[in-house]
């Protein structure tokens, strides 16, 4: 089976209306992108993280229908037209055609996965593939919805970490687990007791499906969980890959689940940010930079033992 694409240009302030009325009309989807994409004129639409864009399209943007491979372009352009009550006619919107043929889209998009080589010894390995180092510390994981592949240099620098200090016998708190990789990693290297913390309930999710396939015993919780009861939990290692200003304030937090001597490791932080992170946490422990990747470094220290 194919498709058609039906390719049209407008002006920013049909864009939204013309794209609701395709679907309206039976096109299988409808996107929006910039007409100007890959030249001088290009232009972003979106603004800084958590902000709400000041237009909803582009200044001149191009609208893309799905359609199936035999139907009348034509026609359901003009019934969007009718749908819209745009003051316009067919003759107004030109438009083109793209063939799409048939894919194999589930191979396609697996091929995009390769397994990663993390450290010395580490290989994080969809499911599609076979390990490259049977022996090495395999972790399959498939990419998915909570943050943590290994992909990022955050992660990276944490299991890198974890590798250079491997925890056996220790016990190791995961706070931010995402998908729970770091949990994995530390489980794998042998911690006697791994708990993973995480605020999205999908990622605790994730997390708890990615432990029973890789038959880690771990244990995970939303914070609300976490923090039950009057008995502050401690550990030998406090992981946490978030964001400085999160990290920032969760200072006190942090700290007192390390036990006597424990180790913290901090990533999520920017090199330019590292100085205010490392003050920020000076009243408990000294932190400083372990290592540094892409612009990102991840923090360690260890709290000094009483006596």
């Amino acid at each position: 089976m194919s498709w058609t694409e039906i390719v049209i240009e407008v002006a920013r302030d049909q864009a939204e209306s013309l794209s609701d009325a395709l679907m309206e009309a039976g096109a299988l989807s409808v996107s929006v992108e910039d007409a100007d994409e890959g030249t001088a004129a290009e232009q972003p639409l979106f603004g800084e993280p958590g902000m709400e864009p000041k237009q909803a399209a582009w200044e001149r943007s191009r609208v893309v229908a799905l359609t199936d491979s035999g139907s009348d372009a034509a026609a359901l352009i003009a019934e969007a037209i009718t749908i819209a009550a745009l003051p316009l006619t067919v003759a107004d919107l030109p438009f083109t055609l793209r063939s799409v043929e048939e894919q194999d889209w589930v191979r396609l998009t697996q091929s995009q996965f390769a397994p990663i080589h993390i450290g010395t010894n580490i290989w994080v390995v969809p499911s599609w593939h076979d390990a490259p180092d049977p022996d090495g510390l395999i972790l399959e994981l498939d990419p998915g919805l909570a943050f943590g592949t290994g992909s990022h240099p955050t992660t990276r620098l944490c299991m890198e970490w974890l590798e250079v200090h491997a925890p056996a016998d220790l016990s190791v708190l995961d706070y931010g687990c995402g998908s729970g990789i770091l949990a994995l990693v530390a489980r794998k290297l042998g911690a006697a007791t791994v708990i993973g913390v995480d605020i999205d309930p999908q990622a605790i999710e994730s997390a708890n499906f990615n432990s029973e396939r890789n038959d880690c015993e771990i244990d995970y919780f939303l914070p609300d969980e976490f923090h039950h009861g009057d008995v502050l939990q401690r550990f030998d290692i406090v992981v946490a890959n978030i964001l400085s200003g999160p990290l920032t304030i969760m200072a006190p937090m942090l700290c007192a689940h390390l036990a006597d001597a424990g180790a913290l490791v901090l990533s999520g932080v920017l090199a330019t940010q590292a100085d205010d992170v490392i003050a920020a946490y000076a009243p408990f422990l000294s932190l400083s930079v372990w290592a540094e990747r892409e612009g990102w470094v991840a923090l360690s220290g260890k709290l000094t033992a009483p006596g």
